[in-house]
């Protein structure tokens, strides 16, 4: 395979809601491209992007399909993300991918809570952005649909192209616009508003069209059109049917000549790890620079191992080369893959803007940043903004002995699925089981079951409620055991303070004149993060605190790590006790779908949960409620829409902040929880 040069890439991810159509239109452009001889259904099951087994049978994406085009010698990695909220996250790391997203809209029902989610999530991260209105041979008003997302999502929406007026083409309003008739507005119309949308961020081309009167090419308008959409001045919006083929070739023709390539995009958000601070890096696609490769996405394929998917932004990776992970082990690349859905294929090389991947590194992870100098060892990828898995449910193996067997399932699903976190609960000897919400954790089982062939039992949701402290406390331990020969000792004294909401945790070592020895330190922390994961009033995690050790002693013999491990952990301990410990809850911002006509039912329901309503708004026979409700509020809540829509309800729900929980629920917390011996 010839080397592709950047300028002959593009890398775009499909986003949208479920339903939009985004792997069908997956499949037409594959078929019009030439890549595939047969266009695949979803009913058949024969799609190129959705291939796992799961996919077939639940006939929607439930994970991103990487897809290639190429087409006019240009190079396109289409990736084919899920539309269920649920999967969100598995979409969002994706991103990290693209230089753009085209966000895809069924035209028949319109904005969706994952079109407004994906939106706004590509201007957060300064992704470029265009939406794809799919399905125009639908019964869909467009012109209606076209004002509501200007009216939503700002005016620099913009078409491309309109549907003609019998609905079964598209008609170009920037490359060659001309007097065709369209179902709605005119191509003039149309292409002045894009060229004066464009020429705005170039004072040169702005003044030979609006003084001069000049008729700007598509050539001329390119790289203004390019920072339009680089600044989110610009959202282009193209129509389609993926099913009868109308728009196909102006939709790929749009990903040729306007969609970013590597050189063009907004630079990825690399930063470099300094001790406790964080700098800016930059990368440049160049392939003579060092390597620089991020890795978006990990598979656990039973014949190939773990495969890591990455992307390259900087330099050139070949066959044979050695790589590191981040700051651990270096690996040879004994085989370089290109992608098309489940379909692998041997390269020797690629360079910046590619999409490959590699296979039988048991290291590689989710997120890693691949590299072939030790200057890059610090090196991170800034993430993308993603809600926190807040559905949990509790589980365990119905057949004895098949423990272990669990416990390599659920590392092997966590490596594959960023938004996947399994937690033990020492307290309660209990596993817990997080994502994103039902449908992504009973895919999660199914998976077990048909994959790792694990017969398993489920308890209702566990909430993650976490622990606290409201005020300063100090804490104090001295750890002193004789044994007969060589003995253990350690002292630490410290403080702890509270962080605002959401800041973590932070460690602060302000011993002087070596009264523990700097060696000791880390051991010190070691004791204080045990205490972390483990709670101290009820059992739960603890969070948004500053602990600053302050002093100590230590004994030139006796003093060894586990003493100052010991010591950390009880003085820590303490200290908290000392503070006004506190439970908090999560509370989740929900947006709830339904008919009009349970409003009043809905609502009610939610304030009697303690929930906060933050706005209605009526979309035609539905209503679309936002609130932010206690997690707990929750439990079961899907049978409770039920029961008050008719079934035609449904929920997103997304991780807000933590709230300290009402007394009464705390005292029932705090009276349930057994700690461990050791940690009496």
């Amino acid at each position: 395979m010839t080397l592709r040069k950047p300028e002959q890439i593009r890398n775009l991810a499909l986003v949208g809601h479920a339903g939009a159509g985004k792997t069908t239109l997956t499949e037409a452009l594959l078929l019009h491209a030439g890549e595939i001889n047969q266009a695949g259904t979803i009913e058949r099951g024969s799609t190129v992007s959705d291939f796992d087994p799961l996919e077939k049978e639940q006939q929607h994406s439930l994970d991103t399909a990487i897809c290639q085009i190429n087409h006019n010698q240009i190079h396109i990695n289409l990736l084919d993300t899920p539309g269920y909220p649920d999967f969100a996250g598995r979409t969002i790391s994706s991103l990290a991918a693209v230089d753009a997203m085209a966000v895809v809209i069924n035209a028949q029902s319109g904005i969706e809570s994952m079109t407004e989610k994906m939106l706004n999530g590509g201007a957060e991260s300064d992704l470029c952005r265009m939406i794809i209105i799919n399905k125009i041979d639908s019964d869909g008003n467009l012109e209606e649909l076209l004002a509501d997302i200007q009216q939503r999502f700002g005016a620099e929406c913009l078409p491309l192209n309109l549907p003609s007026a019998d609905g079964e083409s598209v008609v170009d309003c920037f490359f060659q616009h001309g007097d065709v008739a369209t179902a709605f507005s005119s191509v003039e119309e149309a292409h002045t508003a894009m060229v004066d949308q464009v020429v705005e961020v170039d004072e040169e081309l702005m003044q030979l069209y609006l003084e001069q009167g000049q008729e700007l090419s598509p050539e001329q308008l390119h790289e203004p059109f390019e920072q339009c959409l680089r600044e989110g001045h610009l959202i282009p919006v193209c129509f389609v049917s993926a099913r009868t083929g109308a728009g196909l070739a102006e939709l790929l023709k749009v990903f040729e000549r306007l969609m970013p390539n590597p050189l063009e995009g907004n630079p990825p958000h690399f930063l470099r790890r300094d001790g406790d601070k964080t700098t800016p890096v930059a990368i440049t696609p160049d392939p003579k620079e060092h390597v620089i490769a991020h890795v978006f996405k990990v598979t656990v394929d039973p014949f190939v191992g773990v495969m890591g998917i990455f992307r390259i932004w900087q330099g050139t990776v070949t066959v044979g080369q050695s790589l590191y992970i981040g700051e651990s082990r270096q690996f040879k690349i004994s085989h370089l893959l290109s992608l098309q859905g489940k379909k692998y294929t041997e390269i020797h090389s690629a360079g910046p803007g590619n999409i490959c991947a590699v296979t039988k590194v048991d290291e590689i992870h989710y997120d890693a940043v691949l590299h072939d100098s030790h200057d890059e060892d610090h090196l991170f990828l800034e993430p993308m903004p993603s809600p926190p898995p807040m559905h949990g449910i509790a589980i365990q193996t119905t057949r004895r002995g098949d423990e272990q067997k669990l416990s390599t399932a659920l590392h092997k699903l966590a490596m594959e699925d960023p938004s996947l976190k399994v937690e033990f609960r020492a307290s309660l000897n209990e596993t817990v089981l997080y994502g994103s919400g039902d449908l992504h954790l009973r895919i999660v089982l199914e998976k077990m079951r048909q994959q790792y062939q694990l017969e398993l039992e489920t308890q209702p949701p566990s909430i993650a409620y976490r622990e606290t402290i409201s005020k300063p406390a100090d804490g104090h331990y001295r750890h002193k055991k004789q044994t007969g020969g060589a003995g253990q000792f350690g002292e630490v004294m410290l403080k702890v303070e509270p962080l605002e909401r959401g800041q973590g945790f932070e460690f602060v070592n302000k011993v002087v004149g070596g009264s523990i020895p700097t060696q000791f330190i880390p051991a010190v922390e070691k004791g204080i993060r045990q205490v972390l994961d483990e709670g101290v009033i009820a059992g739960y995690p603890l969070q948004d605190i500053r602990v600053i050790v302050q002093d100590g002693k230590h004994h030139s013999v006796d003093s060894k790590e586990i003493a100052f491990v010991t010591a950390g952990k009880k003085a820590f301990q303490d200290a908290i006790t000392k503070a006004k410990p506190i439970v908090l809850e999560p509370v989740v911002s929900t947006v709830i779908n339904a008919p009009d006509s349970s409003i009043g039912d809905i609502t009610g329901d939610l304030s009697s949960r303690h929930g906060m309503i933050n706005g209605t708004q009526v979309l035609g026979n539905k209503v679309e409620i936002s609130a932010q409700v206690p997690l707990s509020g929750l439990e079961g809540y899907q049978s409770r829409l039920n029961a008050m829509t008719g079934g035609e309800g449904n929920y997103t729900v997304e991780f807000s902040h933590y709230e300290r929980v009402p007394d009464n629920i705390q005292q029932e917390l705090v009276r349930g929880y057994k700690p461990r011996a050791d940690d009496s």
